[in-house]
């Protein structure tokens, strides 16, 4: 079985697939780790932890039949993103059929991860990718800028986590206790800042 969850912080671990008819709270991010990680405050709120990079995502059909999902975070030598590809291309899905995912994921990817994940979408043309990070990372450093412009390129959507999406990760990939979202504050002022941050990258010359 593939990995889908790792290190301190999380409940077990396992591949992290979902059917839709089942909810399995063992394998399901804690409230507190997913604000601690998921938060978009510029700086980091008391108690002081690191933010890691998680990545959550949904593989549906183009109806928004739910497939699979599942959560990876940063294991050394191998980031999220590497593994969430590792994820799909073992699932062997029918290349002509198409299919879309979605991704959460707590930072921006790095250049190294933006190139594997072009290649990625090159390779399975078949496959609609949206990226919905909660922060930028090293989005004043010239190469983690140009991985982004990479992505939008390649027809990989790349935006900023607002309210919808904080609220769709936390009821997926949340024990959430049936419990309904509850926005930080200025959740959307960060969002909005963040997003001007991206179009800003994005429409500026390579």
């Amino acid at each position: 079985m593939t990995e889908g969850w790792a290190g301190s912080g999380l409940p077990g671990r396992g591949d992290c697939v979902w059917t839709p008819q089942t909810r399995n709270t063992m394998n399901l991010l804690r409230e507190t780790l997913f604000k601690q990680q998921f938060g978009n405050q510029p700086r980091v709120p008391p108690p002081y932890y690191r933010r890691k990079t998680y990545l959550c995502y949904q593989l549906k059909e183009l109806d928004d039949l739910m497939l699979d999902k599942g959560c990876f975070r940063n294991k050394k030598q191998r980031h999220a993103e590497i593994r969430f590809i590792d994820k799909i291309n073992s699932l062997n899905l029918n290349p002509s059929q198409s299919y879309k995912i979605i991704c959460y994921i707590t930072w921006s990817p790095c250049p190294n991860c933006a190139s594997e994940l072009v290649d990625f979408i090159t390779r399975n043309d078949h496959l609609n990718l949206q990226i919905f990070a909660s922060r930028l990372y090293f989005h004043w450093i010239k190469p983690f800028c140009r991985g982004l412009h990479q992505l939008q390129k390649a027809g990989i959507s790349v935006a900023v986590m607002t309210h919808t999406e904080f609220e769709d990760c936390w009821e997926q990939f949340v024990d959430n206790q049936l419990r309904p979202f509850q926005p930080w504050d200025k959740l959307e002022q960060y969002s909005a800042s963040i997003r001007r941050r991206l179009q800003r990258i994005l429409t500026a010359p390579t």
